[in-house]
């Protein structure tokens, strides 16, 4: 066996661990510094945003008929018989807080009658989540509240 392949206490191993280091911003100034527009500013998402792409979202699984507690149901109506019914349909039964990319989202809904609720609710926390990750954002943790059952009119 050689002198080389046997360990030696007395003197320093080498070895080596890859690293991922994240990109570090330009610096300004110099004429050899590049700076690139992607480090000139920040983008922020107003929780607005995302409430509208979740309120989509759950809006499009089977078995949801309504977003929205009693109350925002209930001022919805008002705005329904005087003309407005469009006022706040957008984001009605979705709070979302925002930090940085960071999102929670709270998605309030009424079900119809004769729904699995497991199932409708596993399926609209699966379609907020990916909606809202589609943009770049992460979704740590999509609360999915059923408000109310509806009942076939018969």
């Amino acid at each position: 066996m050689s002198d080389e392949a046997e360990f030696h206490a007395d003197r320093t191993q080498e070895f080596y661990v890859s690293a991922v280091v994240p990109a570090v911003p330009p610096q300004h100034g110099g004429a050899e510094v590049i700076e690139i527009p992607a480090y000139r500013g920040e983008t922020k998402f107003e929780r607005e945003v995302i409430e509208k792409i979740a309120s989509s979202a759950a809006r499009s699984v089977p078995g949801v008929v309504e977003l929205g507690g009693d109350v925002a149901r209930f001022f919805n109506s008002v705005l329904d018989k005087i003309g407005l019914d469009k006022v706040g349909d957008a984001t009605r039964g979705v709070w979302a807080k925002v930090d940085g990319t960071d999102v929670e989202i709270t998605v309030i809904l009424v079900i119809s009658a004769g729904e699995v609720v497991a199932d409708v609710t596993a399926a609209v926390r699966t379609v907020v989540i990916e909606a809202v990750e589609r943009y770049g954002l992460h979704v740590s943790e999509c609360t999915v509240k059923v408000d109310d059952i509806q009942l076939s009119e018969h």
